[in-house]
């Protein structure tokens, strides 16, 4: 399976809560830019995966631990890795680092669908550069 992506995030004051703590519901949105981030890394665009494969990835479910806070104006360090890859879904797991500090673990399982939603394998060469990364 493919190692360990990083990328970095900024925490802004949109990102916080009146108390200038990250609102708990942002770190999907961070790990959602670190996948589509790393879809990028390993050259899948997501608008061409649509129109040339008729796939694309949805969010099936998400596990969310929440370990310590991140604050206004920290530099967070996101992790992503495959934990499993079937033909049709990939779980992920993500972290949410502040320095050596674990912010938040999270499984999430995407699936693939077509453009009319139903269930359809990753593409073979898609899958191919997820497993080589």
């Amino acid at each position: 399976m493919p190692s360990v992506f990083t990328w970095n995030v900024r925490v802004y004051y949109e990102d916080t809560d009146a108390g200038g703590i990250v609102y708990y519901a942002n770190y999907l949105k961070f790990f959602e830019r670190a996948r589509t981030e790393w879809l990028r890394a390993i050259d899948v665009g997501q608008q061409a995966l649509l129109e040339q494969h008729d796939a694309m990835f949805v969010v099936k479910s998400v596990n969310a631990d929440y370990h310590a806070p991140a604050r206004l104006d920290d530099t967070v360090r996101l992790t992503l890795s495959i934990e499993k890859m079937g033909r049709a879904s990939i779980v992920f797991l993500q972290q949410a680092w502040c320095g050596d500090r674990l912010l938040n673990t999270a499984r999430v399982k995407i699936g693939c669908v077509d453009s009319a939603l139903r269930p359809r394998a990753v593409p073979d060469a898609i899958a191919a550069r997820m497993r080589a990364t």
